[in-house]
């Protein structure tokens, strides 16, 4: 029985495997992060093109050019 036991606590085969596994769920997460904070700055970009295009439309801008038929 002494022998199974320090078998058990020298097996180090799940240990490995719960590394791994730590290993890719902070992967994850530091993915999960960059994707958030990338599609906030995107957003932004966005909502300041479109104010841009709708400022200049009320300005008295140039104005939109028409094809010649």
């Amino acid at each position: 029985m002494s022998n199974l036991i320090a078998r058990f606590v020298k097996d180090e085969s799940g240990a490995t495997a719960i590394e791994y596994g730590l290993i890719a769920a902070l992967i994850a997460v530091a993915i999960i992060v960059g994707a958030g904070q990338l599609g906030g700055a995107l957003d932004q970009k966005f909502k300041d093109v479109a104010k841009t295009v709708t400022d200049s439309g009320k300005a008295g801008g140039t104005p939109p050019v028409t094809p010649a038929q």
